[in-house]
């Protein structure tokens, strides 16, 4: 990035973001206001694409801190169900995820990110470029078979390499 981008950034960041609260079906619908709807544990649904193909990369969650940080610095960042903590995606990784856009739903309680990811443009913890990396057969193809069918041929960098003894976030 260029020193004028930086600068820009650092303003941005230091700039208050206002969630409204959220009085009437018109103003959440129709309105101009930022008034997100959060769910009973504090989180809104994310989901985000890559700006350039409109692949889906990920599904996240948010909480307040989480996109209003996101808002004021143009990096994505996520609340971790798993930690249980803030994250700011490719901290560890350095696989950052860039904003190039961010949408509400009609609703107010989904938020879109279209992003483009430095590095080797991964998403996934597992080392994929999306973490839909699986395909679920449906219909007449469920019949021909039952199992998952991989949608990327490879990773794209080595998760041990980069996470090395970090605990995987996955849960079962």
């Amino acid at each position: 990035m260029n020193s004028n981008t930086d600068a820009s950034r650092s303003i941005k960041a230091s700039v208050p973001v206002s969630l409204h609260a959220r009085t009437s079906v018109e103003q959440v619908e129709e309105g101009r206001e930022l008034a997100p709807k959060f769910d009973q544990d504090g989180l809104i649904t994310c989901i985000t694409t890559d700006a350039d193909s409109g692949d889906v990369l990920m599904l996240g969650y948010m909480n307040h801190e989480a996109l209003v940080k996101t808002v004021q610095t143009g990096k994505a960042h996520y609340w971790s169900r798993s930690r249980k903590t803030l994250w700011h995606k490719g901290a560890t990784s350095g696989l950052v995820q860039e904003v190039e856009e961010m949408r509400v739903d009609d609703d107010q309680d989904a938020v879109w990110l279209r992003v483009r990811v430095s590095g080797s443009g991964a998403s996934c913890h597992v080392g994929y470029r999306s973490c839909f990396y699986r395909c679920i057969p449906v219909g007449k193809e469920h019949g021909a078979g039952k199992e998952l069918i991989f949608t990327e041929s490879s990773k794209t960098f080595d998760p041990n390499l980069i996470y090395g003894d970090a605990p995987n976030p996955t849960l079962l």
